[in-house]
């Protein structure tokens, strides 16, 4: 197993979107992504980090710069110092993390089982690499990326959308095997209603106990437009009739203006 990893950041702060929505939470970024999402409010993840930030005091705002590849160990210590395990959770986010999957099972095994949850946040897409880390992961967060809006890196604008229904599909058969499993879909104004039921569909299929988040966009990236609440109340009744838990959360930090 690797003894490094890209990371972007460590700190302290309260979970910005989804069920945990609220949840005091220490964020580990891992750098590098390999999906271009219209919305995206962090393309600074996209590349792996030439340095890392590790906040130097749980909610001090202060940074203390550190050069990439960090030693899994190093990552561990600082979460530690950091009271990870004093947090509700700890997010295993990006970027893109499961493009790492050696260093995230690396550093969910060490902090696994003692005391804060373990959620990754992941587009759900590599399912082998998921294979590797579930058994130490407590909550599967994953997105459900609809083809209008998000497309594989270096593939230009204009061309062929990509579906993704058959990979996302294969992922959360294997999410399924952890205690928790939040499926979210990103809705748009470009979001076509087919899509969204092709998703709301092969989920019930696949997972239909998993808890499903319809989150409007907030606006960023080339998105500059909200959703109306018409269509997202519209939406979560068509999910209803496929699903035992279907929530609509729009993001809760910039309304608090926290990351």
């Amino acid at each position: 197993m690797t003894t490094t990893a890209n990371l972007v950041e460590i700190f302290s702060s309260i979970q910005g979107e989804g069920p945990y929505a609220g949840l005091s939470t220490l964020f580990l970024r891992f750098g590098g992504c390999d999906l271009r999402c219209a919305w995206c409010d962090s393309p600074h993840t996209w590349r792996p980090a030439e340095r890392a930030r590790i906040e130097t005091a749980r909610g001090s705002g202060e940074f203390a710069q550190r050069d990439n590849p960090v030693a899994i160990a190093e990552i561990v210590s600082a979460a530690e110092a950091l009271g990870a395990l004093r947090h509700r959770q700890i997010s295993l986010t990006g970027g893109e993390p499961l493009l790492q999957p050696d260093a995230i099972g690396a550093v969910a095994s060490a902090l696994h089982g003692r005391g804060a949850e373990l959620l990754l946040e992941t587009h759900g897409l590599h399912a082998e690499a998921l294979g590797r880390v579930v058994a130490w992961i407590d909550v599967v967060s994953m997105d459900w990326k609809l083809a209008s809006d998000v497309r594989r890196e270096g593939v230009p604008a204009h061309a062929p959308r990509e579906s993704f229904h058959d990979a996302h599909e294969r992922f959360l058969a294997i999410a399924r095997s952890a205690p928790h499993t939040v499926v979210k879909l990103v809705i748009t104004n470009a979001s076509e209603d087919g899509e969204i039921d092709e998703a709301l569909g092969r989920i019930a299929r696949t997972h239909p106990r998993a808890c499903v988040v319809l989150q409007p966009v907030t606006p960023a990236g080339t998105v500059k437009q909200r959703v109306a609440s018409a269509r997202m109340l519209a939406l979560a009744q068509r999910a209803e009739a496929l699903l035992a838990d279907v929530r609509v959360l729009p993001q809760l930090h910039p309304v608090m203006g926290v990351r």
